[in-house]
């Protein structure tokens, strides 16, 4: 997310026992705070999830593949709802689904905390800010994005748009182990630029239970009722947390990495066509409470292969979903720099990668946001058949425990992808 000076279009842009008198009071208040980061932990995590809806259904509308990772958008934009005032405060308010920006930045700090120590798989989420040279952050904002988004600082000089691009897309390779390259073009970079703010996520897990290659065979894969395609179908059997969601009409699948606390969901139409109702019937689901009720069933699992890479400019998309005020003269960014300059953004860009293999999951994705300035019934003892042949929604999710109960959990959504068609096979 770029930043710069009116005037300039703006450019491209990722958790007791109590005694009585003082002591039960000390230790009272603290319960509550604990409760309360509790809680704006939740409201950022179903925030992402109706992000994620608005997000999906606008980018769905193109044909084709779809993946991109909510989170890192839904991180970076929330790090400029922290600058942001008047209206288009209200605006990210309204559109990231957490209606104070200060809950939100309580929220990511616990978030931050969460997805940069889960044990078992690779998993990282970064921010950074870069300023202009001789430019210096609003004091709370350069506080508020450190301490809660765990962001660092670094100014660049931009009209040395050549540098400047190198470094930024050097930060974005290492956080991303070099799956996201050349995120940002000299182009986008001039000496208007004021700020650039930028998300990474990097996720690699092994599943709890690999596919064994051996079995892995070419199999059809339905592009619709009729037309089909080969693809290197995967096949496992095991215990998995499954349902049938007659609401959706779907089967649900629940494949979880070496550390359970991160799995990647199939949602898959009980048609073979059924992809474009499902999605209408997603837009009125609770993606953070999509694998309550699910039992774990002996599943036969057949799974494919594939890998997607795409780049995705936002600015359309968040300007249909109600971000369109950040992107004109109307924006209000008088939080951001200690100068009076008036800020606004041009466009957010996304690149993402995603490869699923009989070992696992490989995801990354980065997010861009340049600012100028301006003059269902759970059945027992049956084996389930679960057969990914045709256009299905996956998400890779990271659970957030509620108290020590397994499955009273929040899920936050960190990529999600519909599979509709299959190019490339992934590698081995």
């Amino acid at each position: 997310m770029k930043f710069s000076r009116k005037t300039f279009s703006v450019s491209k842009f990722q958790q007791s026992i109590w005694d009585s008198g003082i002591i039960f009071t000390a230790l009272l208040t603290m319960c509550s705070q604990v409760m309360a980061g509790k809680q704006e932990l939740q409201s950022v995590i179903q925030g992402n999830g109706h992000f994620t809806k608005q997000l999906y259904n606008v980018l769905a509308q193109k044909p084709g593949n779809v993946f991109f990772s909510p989170i890192s958008a839904h991180a970076v934009l929330s790090m400029a709802y922290q600058g942001a005032d008047g209206t288009t405060r209200a605006a990210f308010g309204k559109t990231l689904g957490v209606s104070d920006h200060l809950e939100a930045a309580v929220g990511y700090q616990d978030v931050m905390k969460h997805l940069n120590n889960v044990s078992d798989v690779q998993l990282l989420m970064a921010n950074k800010v870069y300023i202009m040279e001789g430019c210096a952050l609003n004091p709370t904002f350069k506080e508020v994005t450190e301490k809660n988004f765990f962001s660092e600082v670094q100014s660049l000089n931009f009209s040395q748009s050549e540098a400047s691009a190198k470094t930024i897309n050097q930060w974005v390779e290492d956080k991303t182990q070099e799956k996201i390259k050349d995120l940002i073009t000299p182009d986008l970079l001039n000496s208007a630029t004021r700020l650039v703010l930028v998300n990474a996520i990097y996720f690699k897990g092994t599943w709890a239970s690999k596919f064994n290659k051996e079995l892995t065979q070419k199999e059809k894969f339905y592009l619709n009722d009729n037309d089909t395609i080969e693809v290197q179908m995967m096949n496992a059997k095991g215990k998995y947390f499954y349902k049938e969601d007659e609401t959706l009409d779907a089967k649900v699948l629940e494949l979880p990495y070496s550390n359970s606390d991160v799995s990647l969901l199939v949602i898959l139409p009980n048609k073979r066509n059924g992809i474009a109702n499902l999605e209408k019937k997603l837009a009125e689901t609770d993606l953070t409470k999509i694998t309550e009720n699910m039992f774990k069933p002996e599943v036969v699992v057949k799974l494919p292969k594939f890998k997607i890479e795409t780049t995705i400019d936002l600015k359309k998309p968040l300007e249909k979903i109600g971000l369109g005020e950040i992107f004109t003269n109307k924006a209000n960014f008088s939080g951001m720099l200690e100068s009076p300059e008036q800020l606004f953004v041009s466009e957010v860009i996304q690149k993402a990668f995603i490869e699923v293999n009989e070992e696992g999951t490989e995801a990354a994705a980065a997010t861009e946001f340049v600012i100028y300035a301006r003059s269902g019934a759970i059945r027992m003892h049956r084996q389930e058949i679960f057969t990914v042949d045709h256009p299905c929604i996956f998400l890779i999710q990271s659970h957030e425990r509620m108290n020590e109960r397994r499955r009273d959990r929040l899920s936050n959504t960190l990529f999600i992808a519909k599979l509709s068609k299959i190019n490339n096979v992934a590698s081995n």
